[in-house]
């Protein structure tokens, strides 16, 4: 025995590793889950939006008699809003009596 040692062991660097890697496992598998949350949340707000602005271009038919020629129709009159920095609504009329064709489209990237 070593009368200067203090008692204590030294760990080496493989003793220092095994609980790292523990820690980086957990925190990766968290990240992962958060993300996933993220994305899943994103979808559902897309799909909101959608059902939002077929909700509202129906109750225009239904209370005017016509589809709306435009997003803004529906913007000044229906109180339609969005996030329009996040979100892109793509918004194609056929005519005054055929539905329009409704896109949403999140910006930098795909629906």
């Amino acid at each position: 025995m070593n009368r200067f040692s203090d008692g204590r062991k030294r760990r080496s660097l493989p003793g220092f590793l095994l609980p790292f890697l523990v820690f980086l496992a957990f925190f990766l598998f968290a990240f992962r889950g958060i993300v996933s949350i993220s994305d899943t949340t994103a979808e559902k707000e897309m799909e909101g939006l959608e059902q939002t602005v077929y909700r509202d271009i129906v109750h225009c038919y239904a209370s005017e008699g016509y589809y709306p020629f435009g997003i803004d129709y529906l913007k000044e009159h229906y109180g339609l809003t969005w996030n329009e920095e996040r979100y892109w609504i793509d918004y194609q009329p056929i005519g005054s009596n055929l539905m329009p064709d409704v896109t949403v489209v999140k910006h930098g990237g795909a629906k």
